[in-house]
C-alpha cells in the first residue's frame, strides 16, 4: 500500500482545527486554533479571513513534514459565504449565532410561508437565532442591500473551503439538507424558499456526494503552502453527518446514534420524511446524510442544561466530581414523585419549546432566578448526590422524549458518544427506559475530522466507500442494564408538570 497523507480541515464552531491521518486513517498530527468572533452593533461575525490565512500557514507548515495527497473538509451547519465571481466575500460572514429579533423571524415566515408547512416539505424547524441558513441569508439581504447586489454564488461552508483550495463549485447532500430551508425533500430541489429569497441563480447547480473528488489545489494554493499540485480536493461534509458516517460505513444494522455535548443530537436513518402530528413545530428535523439519505434528528441543549445546574452545585458543595449511579437515591426520587428540575435553561429550544425552567420540590416552584440569586434554593440542592441525580432523571427524559421522536424502535442499538459518556447515572437511566435495548458507550476521537479522512481515503484510493470499513474501529462499551419500579409514572408526572 502506498505511503501517504490525507490532511483534513475541520472547521468547528469553536475550534478550527487541520489534522494530518496516515494511509491507515491513524491520527499522526494536529493543529488548532481558536477565532474569536467579530461582534459590531449587536451583529456577530465569522472572522473568515483570518480563518483562511491560518489555514495556509497550516497546511505549508504540514507539507514540510507529510506526504499529503488529499484534503478534506468537515465543517460546523448553518454557514454559507456570500462571494462574488472570483471568489471575493462581498458581504460580511454573519455569525449564525446571531440574534436578529423577533421581527426578522416573524417577517421572514411572511415571506416564505408558514413554519409549520415549511417543516413539513424542507424537514427543518424554526430555530431561534440564524440557525435556519435561509434566515441568514434573509438577514443579509436586509442588513446589506448593496454589498448583497454583487454576490454571484452562495457557497455551503465545506464546499467554500473547496472552492478556495480548487476553485470549483459544488454542493453536497448532508450541507443542503441540513436545517436550511433551502432544500425540498419532497421533490429533492431546492425549495421554494429559494424562490421567495430570489436566489436560486446564486445556489450551486452540482450535486456530488462528499467522497468525489471536487478538483486538484490551485497554483496558487500550491505556491503559498508548498503543496504538491496535484493535491486533490473532496467534496467535503458537515460535520455532525461525519461523526455519524464511521457507524454507518462499518455497520450493517440499524442503530440510533446518541451524540452529546452542548447539544444532545439523536440521529436515526429512515426511508422517507414523515413527522408525527406532536412533533411539528418541535425541534425535529431530518438530517440528509452523506447517502441522500434522511436523518431523523431530534435535538436538546442537554449539555448546557446539565452545566447550568452543576455549576451551582459546584459552587455550593465546592465539588465538582461525578457520582456513579446510586439505585438507592434515585429509587427514593421516583417513589416520591415530589422533585423535579424542568426543562429548559435556554427558552424556546428543545423537545419542550414553551417549558419554563423551574425546579419543583414538594409542589413548591423554583424559578432560575430564585437560584441563581441564592433568594429561594430548593432544600434540594442542599444534598449534591441526590440533586445530581434528580438532574439526571430529567436529562434521561429529555433524551427519551427525543430518541421516540426520532423513532427509535424496540430493541435498536443505541450508541452515546461525547461528553455524556462520563456520566454513569445518565447512561444507566436510559437502559432503564428501553430494556430491549443495548446501549454502548464509544470514544471515537475526533470524530468530525474522522468521517471527513473516511471520505479522502476513499477518494483517493477511487473506493467504494463502505470499503474503507476494515480501517473503522469503534470501540463500543456495553452499559450494565438495570430496572427502577415506578419510573414509567415518574416520567409521566414530569410531563404533567411541564
Amino acid at each position: 500500500m502506498e505511503n501517504y497523507h490525507i490532511a483534513v480541515i475541520d472547521v468547528g464552531k469553536t475550534n478550527k482545527k487541520i489534522l494530518i491521518y496516515d494511509q491507515l486513517l491513524k491520527l499522526v498530527d494536529e493543529k488548532t486554533v481558536r477565532i474569536p468572533e467579530i461582534e459590531d452593533g449587536g451583529v456577530l461575525f465569522d472572522d473568515i479571513e483570518k480563518l483562511k490565512i491560518w489555514i495556509l500557514n497550516t497546511l505549508s507548515a504540514f507539507a514540510n513534514k507529510y506526504k499529503i495527497k488529499i484534503i478534506s473538509t468537515s465543517a460546523h451547519g448553518a454557514t454559507y459565504v456570500l462571494t462574488d465571481e472570483n471568489g471575493n466575500n462581498v458581504v460580511p460572514q454573519v455569525a449564525y449565532n446571531t440574534d436578529p429579533g423577533d421581527d426578522l423571524h416573524k417577517d421572514f415566515y411572511k415571506l416564505c410561508g408558514d413554519p409549520v408547512e415549511l417543516q413539513k416539505s424542507t424537514a427543518t424547524p424554526n430555530f431561534n437565532l440564524l440557525i435556519n441558513p435561509a434566515k441568514g441569508i434573509y438577514f443579509s439581504q436586509l442588513k446589506f442591500p448593496l454589498e448583497f447586489s454583487k454576490v454571484k454564488h452562495i457557497l455551503l461552508y465545506p464546499q467554500y473551503f473547496g472552492y478556495f483550495l480548487t476553485g470549483e463549485i459544488c454542493a453536497d447532500p448532508t450541507y443542503v439538507g441540513n436545517h436550511t430551508y433551502l432544500w425540498d425533500f419532497i421533490n429533492k430541489e431546492w425549495s421554494g424558499v429559494v424562490d421567495k429569497l430570489k436566489i436560486r441563480s446564486l445556489l450551486p447547480n452540482r450535486f456530488k456526494y462528499p467522497w468525489d473528488v471536487l478538483g486538484t489545489i490551485t497554483k496558487e494554493i500550491a505556491r503559498k503552502t508548498g503543496l504538491a499540485k496535484d493535491v486533490i480536493v473532496t467534496v467535503g461534509i458537515h460535520d455532525s453527518n461525519a461523526s455519524l458516517l464511521p457507524y454507518m460505513v462499518s455497520m450493517t444494522e440499524q442503530f440510533l446514534l446518541n451524540s452529546t455535548g452542548t447539544w444532545c443530537v439523536i440521529m436515526n436513518e429512515k426511508e422517507e420524511v414523515k413527522f408525527e402530528k406532536d412533533e411539528l413545530g418541535k425541534v425535529v428535523f431530518f438530517n440528509m446524510n452523506a447517502f441522500w439519505k434522511p436523518i431523523k434528528t431530534a435535538i436538546f441543549l442537554g449539555g448546557m442544561e446539565f452545566e447550568y445546574y452543576f455549576e451551582l452545585l459546584k459552587r455550593i458543595h465546592h465539588r465538582k466530581d461525578f457520582p456513579l449511579f446510586n439505585s438507592t437515591i434515585v429509587q427514593k426520587i421516583i417513589d416520591e414523585k415530589s422533585k423535579f428540575i424542568l426543562p429548559s435553561v435556554a427558552k424556546g429550544i428543545g423537545q419542550f419549546p414553551d417549558s419554563e425552567a423551574r425546579v419543583i420540590e414538594n409542589g413548591k416552584v423554583f424559578t432560575l432566578e430564585d437560584i441563581q440569586s441564592g433568594q429561594f434554593v430548593p432544600e434540594l440542592f442542599n444534598n449534591y448526590e441526590e440533586t445530581l441525580a434528580v438532574l439526571n432523571l430529567s436529562l434521561a427524559i429529555q433524551t427519551k422524549v427525543s430518541f421516540d421522536r426520532a423513532d427509535m424502535t424496540r430493541g435498536m442499538k443505541v450508541f452515546t458518544e461525547g461528553g455524556f459518556v462520563k456520566n454513569d447515572s445518565y447512561n444507566t437511566l436510559m437502559t432503564s427506559f428501553y430494556p430491549d435495548s443495548e446501549f454502548f458507550l464509544t470514544d471515537l476521537k475526533e470524530a468530525s475530522a474522522f468521517g471527513a479522512a473516511i471520505t479522502a481515503k476513499a477518494a483517493y484510493e477511487e473506493k467504494d466507500i463502505r470499503s474503507i470499513a476494515s480501517f473503522i474501529s469503534i470501540d463500543k462499551k456495553p452499559v450494565p442494564k438495570n430496572s427502577l419500579v415506578g419510573l414509567e409514572t415518574y416520567y409521566n408526572k414530569f410531563l404533567s408538570l411541564i
